[in-house]
């Protein structure tokens, strides 16, 4: 079989002419790309394929796009994913209202259109005739896909957070990712004129079918190391100064190495800078970082464990308050539970504590004597002493007890 060579025409044309000119054309924008991603970046505009980033939120997938963007100068087109979306929201649909005013106009010129029709068959054929002018690109409402797809001059589409859209709707994109196309059944199928760029992220909260990935190229972002960070700070013109950047950078990686629910991102690292600008600090200390480290922290546990780590964090031979070893949330209004602590060398452990006490409390009310005895159903004794004789139940009061009750049933005493 002969192989026919693939047109010159049909070849795409990149916006870059390498991955160097690519991470110099993304720090003109403030995004510094390490090697391997403006290396894929290049392969993607070179080969017209999808991108798939994946990595954790907050290490800068969404703003790849938005540089990527800025970079060719083309417009973005952003479809935000979700839980529960369905093609409407990303293909296409139909815009109703303009349509039923459309059957408006036709039902007032319904005479005029059928005065020369001489059968019923011919004029329901002339009303079928007059179908096509209700589907037609005049009444479609295109959204990001098809808006992609139908622009005169190439875009960058990006697809956020697919991870959470459900499956459904990945089946939808594989038409687009792969042929960059998107077929409407009451028009017919629209061909991208020039390839999008197309760039699709995910956070991973679940796993993409591999049918999608297929479609494109794959690209894990994680944090980066603390060199580039750093850099990234710079370019960012925080206004925090650059010695103090450089030791905000040492502690938000040792931030990241606690068990935090979720890990303080670059563009959080960004924020914290800012912040602490915006203050005049000049020095960081653990006051003043555990002041304002909800800015990274996002969850109420984070910020106490990021509080309690800060000042070894900041200085590893610094002695930790008590106050801040403890982790103490008085806004709970819940008993306290610290585990095993250590006090002037002897060690005490509070939830054996609270469990004593709890045993204890148990024994209390398990203590003969504890009620008098008419809690029992006895009667007083006597002045005398003598012990009250037994109460006397009467026969009537069984019988009024399980006697039946208007509604045909039987009285039970309440439960």
């Amino acid at each position: 079989m002969t192989v026919q060579p693939v047109p010159a025409d049909a070849v795409p044309t990149s916006d870059f002419t390498s991955p160097d000119d690519v991470a110099r054309a993304f720090a003109e924008h403030g995004y510094i790309a390490d090697r391997r991603l403006a290396t894929t970046t290049f392969v993607m505009s070179r080969l017209a394929k999808p991108l798939l980033l994946e990595g954790p939120a907050g290490v800068g997938k969404t703003e790849l796009a938005k540089t990527l963007a800025a970079a060719t100068g083309r417009r973005l087109l952003r479809l935000q994913c979700y839980e529960g979306q369905d093609e409407t929201k990303a293909l296409y649909e139909w815009d109703y209202g303009k349509q039923l005013l459309y059957t408006q106009i036709l039902r007032d010129k319904a005479a005029e259109l059928l005065e020369d029709t001489s059968t019923l068959a011919d004029a329901v054929d002339r009303i079928a005739g007059a179908d096509s002018a209700f589907f037609n690109e005049r009444f479609l409402a295109p959204r990001p896909l098809l808006e992609a797809v139908r622009s005169e001059e190439p875009v960058v589409l990006l697809v956020d957070e697919v991870d959470r859209a459900d499956e459904a709707l990945e089946a939808v994109l594989l038409e687009m990712l792969a042929e960059y196309q998107v077929s409407v059944p009451e028009i017919g199928t629209f061909v991208a004129k020039a390839p999008p760029y197309v760039v699709l992220t995910s956070n991973n909260t679940r796993d993409l079918s591999a049918a999608l990935k297929r479609r494109c190229l794959h690209l894990f972002l994680e944090y980066p190391d603390a060199d580039r960070e750093l850099e990234i700070l710079r370019s960012k013109q925080t206004g925090l100064d650059d010695a103090a950047a450089q030791r905000l950078v040492e502690i938000v990686r040792g931030l990241r190495g606690l068990d935090l629910r979720k890990a303080p991102s670059i563009s959080e690292t960004i924020d914290w800078a800012r912040t602490l600008a915006v203050l005049g600090v000049s020095e960081l200390d653990a006051g003043v970082l555990g002041d304002t480290v909800s800015v990274v922290a996002k969850y109420e546990r984070d910020v106490q464990r990021s509080r309690e780590a800060l000042p070894r964090l900041v200085d590893p031979n610094a002695t930790v308050p008590e106050s801040l070893g403890h982790g103490h949330d008085h806004a709970h209004g819940h008993p306290h539970s610290h585990g095993a602590h250590t006090h002037g060398g002897h060690s005490h452990d509070h939830d054996h504590d609270h469990e004593d006490d709890g045993r204890r409390a148990r024994a209390a009310k398990d203590r003969p004597g504890r009620h008098d005895e008419n809690y029992y159903g006895q009667q007083a004794p006597t002045e005398s002493g003598t012990p009250a004789p037994p109460r006397q139940v009467r026969a009537g009061q069984g019988a009024r007890s399980f006697a039946p009750n208007r509604g045909g049933g039987t009285r039970r005493r309440p439960v």
